[in-house]
């Protein structure tokens, strides 16, 4: 059971705690240059688009694939459960809940960073669409 507590613990829940470092440090970049990016170095709203929405796949990738992650880390809890159980023979109910209990933690932990990462992606993907309205507006009323 150690080595999946291990493997779990350390492996999954450690690469889902680096993803998450990783999008809220992208989204703080994002955040700060989307206000106080000035609109008149821009040619087209094109072009604005793209610098605005530089690296927010790298948040939607995260959000996305964080609960899979941490449902892999569920499956490898659950496969070493059983496997424990299979090699002892007799049914130990403690060892059954610690080796479930560390499954799901696996779960709870994707679920942690990919709901803030969604929520931080659209609440950024909002802030570049009213930045390229601003712009489009700027051009058609002649400023």
């Amino acid at each position: 059971m150690e080595g999946a507590k291990v493997i779990v613990e350390y492996g999954i829940i450690g690469i889902l705690f680096l993803m998450s470092i990783i999008a809220v440090g992208i989204a703080i970049e994002r955040f700060s240059f989307i206000k106080n990016v000035r609109l008149e170095g821009f040619t087209s709203s094109k072009e604005l688009e793209i610098t605005l929405t530089k690296r927010l796949y790298i948040i939607a990738s995260i959000g996305s694939n964080a609960p899979y992650i941490g449902l892999l880390g569920t499956v490898i809890g659950i496969m070493f459960t059983f496997y424990q159980m299979g090699n002892v023979g007799n049914i130990d109910t403690k060892g059954i809940m610690i080796g479930l209990s560390l499954a799901l933690k696996a779960t709870a932990a994707g679920l942690l960073v990919a709901i803030p990462c969604v929520s931080l992606y659209n609440m950024l993907l909002r802030r570049v669409k009213e930045k390229v309205v601003a712009y489009e507006s700027r051009i058609v009323s002649g400023v």
